[in-house]
């Protein structure tokens, strides 16, 4: 029963865009398989992006995510599966396998790998043919990534942001089909990251290009993707938008890697779903028996009552917010997000309660009820 639901969860949470008028896509991946010895690192993997769209892959480290790039990218031969970029076949089962150099793929790395001995004009240059208008395209994406001025300069003389938009520039130079980005935001700096994936994200728009960002960091995802695909243990276990995968996971694996979120018993009488923290209208049929609940700490409030069903066990102050963890009659706990405002001791009796507007999503053996 469980593989069976888990099975519907994936193919009903990996939505995609609709096919695009003339019937191609950027990428098809269908049933890609690689293994490395023993170890599977991609199985069954199932992908379609549309021309112009932004794809975050999500997931914990060791899921899949950069082997699922370097078989894009033609780095790793897959063992299983087909794949074609723009209409065109990149690897099929009868054999068919383009070399990178073929493939019409730009790619984006982690440190950016930027010849140290070359101007960033001759980086952004180094994959051009030499050729008439050469010149002209290597000033025009300098001038998208913002470093119009700076072609003249060393690597070593850019600061981390600059050194990634070279990097990008270079990749964006030869007009791939495909660009691909393995974690291009991790060396750099908290305070500088938001702003260059900002700034990524703005020149993707601009130059209206097809891209595959990789990363371990939800916020990220969250805020580049069109459309985000969370990994698990080599498959997609869920392809959808930022805002449908936050509020309506396919799984409970979904749900606690993309922001926080806790389960509380519950039951469904035939119409509502009940829980200790409140109900909602619930008209589906759905199995009998005890479910668990997700909540979310925005989706809470949490109010001092002296007979209030929960106790106040922790608090972390967030500065504009504190987070409190309230333990409840069932023994489970759940986390509240409140103004800072509203400080309470731990200790304290609260009544916690569903805010007006949010909801509730049932879980039956992980794979979330539909409704």
């Amino acid at each position: 029963m469980k593989l069976a639901m888990l099975n519907r969860a994936r193919s009903t949470g990996a939505k995609n865009t609709a096919a695009p008028a003339d019937g191609s896509y950027a990428l098809e991946c269908r049933g890609l398989a690689k293994r490395f010895g023993a170890v599977p690192a991609v199985q069954e993997l199932d992908l379609t992006v549309a021309k112009g769209q932004i794809v975050a892959l999500l997931g914990p480290s060791g899921c899949g995510k950069t082997t699922t790039l370097r078989l894009i990218a033609g780095f790793d031969r897959p063992d299983a599966g087909a794949m074609r970029i723009s209409g065109r076949v990149a690897c099929d089962q009868q054999g068919t396998f383009l070399p990178p150099e073929s493939r019409r793929v730009g790619m984006v790395f982690q440190e950016g790998a930027l010849f140290p001995h070359l101007t960033v004009w001759q980086n952004v240059a180094y994959g051009l043919p030499q050729s008439q208008g050469r010149a002209e395209r290597v000033q025009e994406v300098l001038g998208l990534v913002g470093l119009a001025a700076l072609g003249h300069r060393m690597p070593h003389e850019l600061s981390g942001g600059q050194q990634q938009r070279v990097a990008l520039a270079r990749a964006l130079a030869p007009q791939p089909e495909l660009l691909l980005l393995d974690e291009p935001f991790s060396n750099l700096d908290p305070s500088l990251r938001q702003q260059v994936r900002h700034d990524v994200r703005e020149i993707l728009r601009a130059s209206n290009s097809t891209a595959i960002f990789v990363t371990h960091d939800q916020d990220e995802a969250l805020s580049m993707g069109d459309v985000v695909g969370v990994m698990n243990q080599g498959r997609i276990e869920q392809l959808d938008s930022p805002e449908e995968l936050f509020h309506h996971p396919a799984t409970r694996f979904v749900a606690e890697f993309i922001g926080m979120a806790d389960f509380i018993p519950g039951s469904l009488d035939g119409s509502r779903l009940l829980t200790e923290a409140g109900s909602v209208p619930w008209p589906q049929a759905a199995p009998g028996g005890p479910v668990d609940v997700m909540v979310r700490p925005d989706c809470l409030d949490c109010v001092p009552a002296p007979k209030g069903q929960g106790v106040i066990t922790d608090r972390e102050f967030r500065g504009a917010f504190y987070l409190y963890r309230v333990a409840l009659p069932s023994g489970s706990t759940v986390r509240c997000l409140l103004s800072h405002t509203d400080e309470f001791p731990v200790g304290a009796a609260v009544t916690v309660s569903l805010r007006h507007g949010h909801d509730l999503r049932p879980f039956v053996q992980g794979i979330a009820l539909a409704r």
